[in-house]
């Protein structure tokens, strides 16, 4: 090989050194940086556009603490019981200290963290004494903690999931990785950069609660590399149909057949619908156009105060009702399948029941993705959802007409705090390191807007009272009764699902009245549904027809499934009706196009 075809090697890492000079500045920076996200904090609550609801919240959870406090603290045995097991575990700690101190390096670890828990990763946790030492110590107060909760018996049971829930989320936020000098990696970054990465990281922060009008807007992928129709829901389609609530997409065909029944989808409002058409490789939608379905998907309006007096019957007659009265019409056709996905399929689940009862059976069958019809065991939701709470958020909501969609985000990204909270704030803030270009974290921060009336009423109904599957649900004078819903359901619950628990999902099957094909899919609430067949990840379980709530009991006794329940699912949905007719374009039919996919409601932002 000669002189010119050679390739010279790559010069060595420069590795910074430190400079006490560059640091000090750095650190002045650091405080002017933290003054500005201050007062992008301070000026919305003087100007009177933010409330401070610190106390309120802070409140709530000292109530329920104390409930554990008050356990555990009325009687003197149980006290010093609770003194001795903590002071037990920092004795037995401080002596696995000392032998490692004494040269014992091969000393097992009183505790370690668990599987999935990524906070500790970095070898310095276990290599180095110091971090190690926190880390032990930190895992074992946290351990002792939830213990407290979970051994306080006379409990009730809605205490105990708040205090649970809370008890996380505290641990959570005093982990020794949340800080610069007890995080092996933050401390090594600021040395090495003389402490830019925290002037970066109060400069992020300063702009994100800009950004946020007083609140913070944690950043989890880069908001510039995206946009809707450009590189997201890029699926070809016409909105063929709108009213105040919703647009009707109605996508374009990629086959020269398709089957003769149409397919609706409806998705949750509470979040935008292109989860399920996020790039072209992971689109369900443009997988059910390529499969022959005429597919038609609401998008939901990002409301605004003039809807706020819409309520649940309302997104009823004006989403899956209007929707079926306009795919009629577009396609001549008297049948529809349906899909609904989380609060979408509870809202599909009450409309079919609504149908049942007006003699109305135009749908032939519904498949549910994550969606709970019973709200028994709905998961950490219900933490935030009792009467004293429900009626401070009722009373937030009617000052304004509508929740905030970054306060629901915020919500579900406390439930998992550890993946989709504290790893931003270190990575931001801390590490001053922007985030990068995700798809699926862009969608998740895209929030929106709910309606007084509806999210009320869905709360009361649903989480608090659970009368839809009481059969005490009532809209407009029809009593609803699932056991009249005699279409066939494909129930699909998630197995690590966090908002719709595969346990509430699987409960929810026993409450229709026709047969019922239920699926469990691994993974979670979204990359438990969006797993197309090309990705070959996860797995999936059939089995017999639920019986009951032991899940567990169904799973000993159902068959797994490698890969995609997606083509599983279309051969199900064709067993009903295959017959297949040419090809509808939208917009052709008697309704008109109005504008090109997306549309224009899913792009207005909160």
């Amino acid at each position: 090989m000669d002189e010119k075809t050679q390739k010279k090697a790559p010069p060595p890492p420069q590795v910074a050194s430190f400079d006490v000079e560059a640091f000090s500045r750095n650190l002045a920076r650091v405080i002017e940086e933290g003054g500005k996200a201050m007062a992008a904090y301070m000026k919305p609550r003087e100007e009177g556009k933010v409330k401070t609801e610190f106390a309120q919240d802070i409140t709530e959870i000292v109530g329920t603490l104390g409930k554990v406090a008050e356990y555990w603290l009325s009687d003197p045995k149980r006290a010093i019981e609770l003194q001795t097991r903590l002071g037990t575990a920092y004795l037995d700690l401080w002596g696995h200290a000392v032998k490692r101190l004494a040269g014992g390096e091969t000393a097992a670890p009183l505790v370690e963290p668990g599987e999935r828990d990524k906070r500790f990763k970095d070898p310095e946790w276990s290599t180095n004494q110091f971090f190690d030492f926190l880390k032990q110590a930190y895992l074992l107060t946290t351990d002792w903690a939830n213990r407290l909760v979970k051994e306080a018996d006379d409990l009730d049971p809605h205490i105990r999931q708040k205090a649970e829930f809370y008890t996380r989320q505290i641990a959570n936020a005093i982990s020794p990785s949340n800080f610069v000098l007890t995080n092996p990696e933050l401390l090594r970054e600021t040395f090495s950069s003389n402490a830019e990465n925290l002037v970066r990281g109060m400069h992020m922060l300063a702009e994100d609660i800009s950004a946020g009008e007083g609140e913070l807007k944690i950043r989890q992928s880069d908001p510039s590399a995206f946009a809707l129709g450009h590189n997201l829901a890029m699926t070809p389609g016409k909105v063929v149909f709108q009213n105040d609530l919703m647009q009707l997409i109605q996508y374009a065909p990629s086959t020269e057949t398709v089957l003769q029944t149409p397919l609706l989808i409806v998705p949750p409002w509470i979040n935008k619908f292109y989860i399920l058409d996020l790039t072209p490789e992971k689109s369900f939608i443009k997988w059910c156009v390529d499969q022959g379905l005429t597919v038609f998907l609401i998008s939901w309006v990002n409301p605004d105060a003039s809807l706020a007096g819409k309520g649940f019957g309302d997104y009823m007659r004006e989403g899956p009702l209007a929707a079926l009265d306009a795919i009629a019409k577009a396609t001549d056709e008297k049948k529809v399948h349906t899909i609904g996905y989380c609060v979408g399929g509870t809202m599909l689940a009450s409309t079919l029941a609504y149908m049942a009862a007006k003699g109305d059976d135009r749908v032939l069958s519904s498949t549910f993705f994550a969606a709970q019809v019973d709200f028994t065991y709905a998961g950490d939701l219900k933490v935030f959802v009792d009467e004293q709470q429900l009626a401070a958020l009722e009373q937030r909501m009617d000052e304004q007409g509508y929740l905030e969609g970054g306060h629901m985000a915020s919500t579900f990204n406390l439930m998992r705090s550890n993946d989709l909270l504290w790893p931003y704030i270190i990575n931001n803030y801390l590490n001053g390191k922007r985030p990068s270009a995700f798809d699926l974290l862009y969608w998740n921060s895209d929030a929106t807007r709910l309606p007084a009336a509806n999210h009320s009423f869905y709360l009361r109904n649903c989480y608090l009272e659970n009368n839809l599957a009481r059969g005490t649900l009532n809209i407009d004078g029809q009593q609803l009764d699932l056991s009249k819903v005699k279409v066939p359901v494909y129930n699909l619950a998630t197995r690590d699902d966090h908002i719709a628990p595969a346990k509430s999902v699987y409960l929810g099957s026993k409450f229709f009245g026709g047969p019922v094909r239920f699926v469990l899919s691994g993974s979670g609430h979204i990359a438990g549904v969006v797993n197309p067949p090309v990705s070959a990840k996860y797995q999936y379980w059939t089995g017999a027809r639920p019986v009951g709530d032991d899940i567990d009991q169904w799973l000993a006794g159902a068959t797994e499934h490698a890969g995609s329940w997606w083509p599983e699912w279309i051969a199900w949905l064709k067993g009903h009706d295959s017959t297949e007719v040419e090809a509808r374009q939208p917009g052709k039919g008697k309704l008109k196009a109005i504008e090109d996919a997306p549309g224009s409601y899913v792009k207005v932002r909160d």
